[in-house]
Formats: structure tokens, sequence, C-alpha cells
């Protein structure tokens, strides 16, 4: 299994329901895409590292399901709705289970 873990960074104008949107994006991805094993997805709760304040994580099956997951259109329009809502960084690291 591959994991990937997506922290990402928002503009000071980004409202609370455009964070909520993203999440309910992501987690929808479970749905419309084979491979994906288990989907997470929440805002930053830490008191110490507030800069990204949503953090993703996807578990799939395989390296082959990973490599579909990024090039769907489904996961491209939700990239898209992420830089829409302000998104300025994002750190993303995947490692096998």
């Amino acid at each position: 299994m591959i994991n990937r873990v997506v922290l990402l960074k928002f503009s000071e104008e980004t409202t609370q329901e455009q964070f909520q949107e993203v999440i309910r994006r992501y987690k929808a991805l479970k749905s419309q895409l084979p491979g994906i094993v288990e989907i997470h997805a929440g805002l930053n709760i830490s008191e110490r590292n507030r800069e990204y304040q949503v953090i993703l994580n996807v578990r799939f099956a395989d390296r082959t399901a990973l490599e579909a997951y990024a090039v769907s259109a489904e996961h491209e329009a939700v990239a898209a709705y992420i830089r829409e809502a302000g998104r300025i960084d994002s750190i993303g690291v995947d490692f096998e289970l």
C-alpha cells in the first residue's frame, strides 16, 4: 500500500466555508476513483504549526492506483478548486506501508 499526505497552505482571504468545501470534495474522491482504500481530510488543529490549514491523507492499494489518481480528471477538478480557493503552498509526500 501507498500513503499520500498533503499539507495545504491558503491565503488569508480563504474562508472557513472554502476549507470545508476542499475537505468535502477531497473525501468524495473515494467513491469516484478505484484503488483508494482509505481517505481522510481535515483542518489542522495544532497550536504549534498553524501555517498549513488543511491536511489531506489518502491510502492507495498500490503504486498503480496512486499514478492513476494523479492524472485523473476527478483529482484535477479537486486540485483546480484548491487553487481557486487560494492555495499558496503545499507539501506532498508518498510512502509505502
